[in-house]
């Protein structure tokens, strides 16, 4: 399994990744799942991929081949008029990597099944964040729903959701999504460090800044205990619960 998030503010796209994958307790690995491309000046684009990994890989490759070889049947990766057009083009693209992959025909719901999130901008557009479905269809963040998750999402999820402000700079966000993943590597062993990280400033059209976060980490050790002592002070700090017709049940 894995954990993506790709996030809109009102400065650009925050993008974060873990790399963790696995076979099995015994067989762990480390893999990115995090793919960009740019032409300075004229395009952005970042790729965050979960489900079977073999079957993204796929994908990607097949993206990657045809937009290195122009007398392919189908329209490269790099050359979409709108991010509109680049998202209908990967999703045709996971949907074909899912169906020859499959044993038995397009099977999106079993182990071959993957999904994407892609965000970016091309000049002449404004920055576009959609997730993409095993399926090949896709839905945009926007005002309502300005990020997306991949993967084990259920746990850092509650914690964008209360925190999240698209005035936030992208440093903050990164902060967020921070404690988003610290609490979901804390709560499933299939979700691990190192972390990617990605910023993508409005207007910008080249990538910016990327780091990958070990758990070596000084900010990221400093993140996960001090979010772990803020959950503590502030449990400490609510009232204390006293069932109701029995006020001496509790002892202080």
């Amino acid at each position: 399994m894995t954990y993506c998030v790709g996030l809109l503010v009102e400065e650009g796209i925050v993008f974060m990744s873990d790399t963790r994958t696995n076979a099995g307790v015994d067989n762990v690995s480390t893999v990115t799942k995090m793919k960009t491309w740019e032409v300075p000046g004229e395009r952005f684009l970042c790729l965050l991929s979960a489900g079977n990994l073999a079957t993204t890989q796929s994908a990607i490759s097949l993206l990657e081949e045809r937009f290195a070889a122009p007398a392919e049947r189908k329209p490269t990766l790099l050359g979409q008029p709108s991010m509109f057009q680049t998202a209908k083009l990967v999703g045709e693209t996971l949907k074909e990597a899912i169906s020859f992959t499959a044993e038995s025909g397009q099977r999106a719901d079993g182990v071959f099944s993957g999904s994407f999130i892609l965000g970016g901008q091309i000049k002449g557009g404004r920055p576009r964040l959609f997730l993409i479905y095993p399926e090949g269809n896709f839905i945009e963040a926007g005002a309502d729903n300005p990020f997306f998750q991949i993967g084990e999402h259920k746990y850092g999820r509650p914690i964008i959701v209360r925190t999240y402000d698209p005035a936030m700079s992208m440093n903050e966000a990164a902060k967020l999504l921070l404690v988003s993943f610290d609490s979901t590597v804390k709560s499933n062993l299939s979700v691990g460090l190192p972390i990617d990280l990605q910023m993508y400033r409005t207007d910008s059209l080249v990538r910016g800044y990327h780091q990958r976060i070990e758990d070596s980490d000084p900010y990221y050790r400093e993140i996960s205990g001090g979010w772990s002592n803020a959950l503590r002070s502030a449990f400490d700090s609510l009232p204390p619960f006293v069932p109701k017709g029995h006020p001496k049940a509790i002892a202080s």
